[in-house]
């Protein structure tokens, strides 16, 4: 069959370091465009994987023929290029956190769904494999009903991440929304609803600036979450993380203790109550250091191939957007906030 042309929007880190490679390394695609308003980043990338360079994404829209797009760009930009790329009749890979705004979630899922598009969020935690594992445990029932958990995800902050350091969109309000609960925040509530097949009913939070000079971001947050089934447990997101970074999360059950990503090596580790302990050995996370693959762009070229609708659907990515939302809504009012 003939390879599906992709197009990228934005040519930063994530886009330099995952999307990309990814897409260059699928047999089933061609890379045929990148968009970038600092052209020579778009030039470089096309100098490297083949492809046209353009300074907008408009631009590239009206000049070439392609089937799917990337969108790696700011936040606030997440939903203006989906849609437009939705009304030309491209599929869409967004960046997490999908949208900036419920509204804005909800017009990128309306421009999918009128034009026969496939929408799909970058929500990688699901795919790893640790997480994969955990899933299949805990839907196997051997652990019972979760009573209690906590997830968290937290590292020393973009500087050290994105293509502009210090100088990021990431720290600039306008342009990110939201800090360290956008980047890893989603990631947690998107992850924990996945992995408990539950949705949040009610968040109660505590979001703040700690400790990154200059920004207006949010570069720490606890939350407490409660599950419809009842589950509470708490959702970590940071920034300031500088020693000994963060992307683990521990399930307590009826019949025992799961823990994934506490211990480096043993990436799953079940402790039964009747004393059986069983360790998974299924491959490391995927880390701003470790590149190992994110499974996202494979699964997104797998939907096209297939013409399948992708698991991590535009609904998917509002849910989860949607706690984070929430979260900003407690912090702001002092209320518990139901969803």
């Amino acid at each position: 069959m003939s390879k599906i042309k992709i197009a990228v929007f934005g040519c930063g880190a994530i886009a330099q370091r995952r999307h990309i490679p990814e897409y260059a390394a699928n047999e089933h695609v061609e890379l045929v465009a990148f968009a970038d308003p600092k052209l020579e980043r778009a030039e470089q990338m096309a100098e490297t994987y083949g492809g046209k360079a353009y300074a907008s994404y408009e631009e590239l829209l009206k000049h070439e023929e392609v089937d799917a797009v990337s969108v790696c760009t700011p936040n606030y930009l997440h939903a203006p290029m989906t849609i437009a790329a939705a009304n030309a009749g491209k599929h869409v890979l967004v960046e997490k956190p999908m949208a900036c705004t419920t509204e804005e979630g909800e017009q990128m899922i309306a421009a999918a769904r009128k034009n026969g598009v496939y929408l799909m969020v970058g929500h990688n935690q699901r795919l790893m494999p640790p997480h994969v594992k955990a899933k299949e445990i805990l839907d196997s029932g051997k652990l019972g009903k979760v009573l209690n958990f906590r997830t968290s995800f937290g590292h020393p902050g973009p500087e050290g991440w994105s293509v502009d350091g210090a100088g990021s969109w990431f720290f600039r309000k306008e342009e990110a929304i939201m800090g360290a609960m956008g980047d890893l925040g989603v990631h947690k509530s998107d992850f924990i609803r996945y992995l408990l097949n539950d949705e949040v009913s009610e968040v109660a939070a505590f979001i703040g600036t700690l400790h990154k000079e200059g920004t207006k971001v949010d570069d720490n947050a606890t939350c407490i979450l409660r599950m419809k089934s009842g589950a509470i447990g708490t959702l970590v997101a940071s920034w300031t993380q500088y020693r000994g970074g963060d992307n683990s999360t521990v399930l307590w059950c009826e019949n025992g203790v799961m823990k994934i990503g506490t211990v480096d090596g043993d990436e799953v580790i079940v402790e039964l109550t009747n004393g059986t302990v069983e360790t998974y050995k299924v491959g490391a996370m995927a880390t701003n250091e470790k590149q190992v693959p994110s499974g996202v762009i494979d699964a997104f070229v797998e939907s096209l191939v297939t013409n399948t609708p992708p698991a991590i659907s535009g609904e998917e990515g509002l849910s989860s957007l949607q706690v984070i939302l929430a979260a900003f809504e407690s912090e702001k009012t002092g209320q518990i906030v139901k969803l």
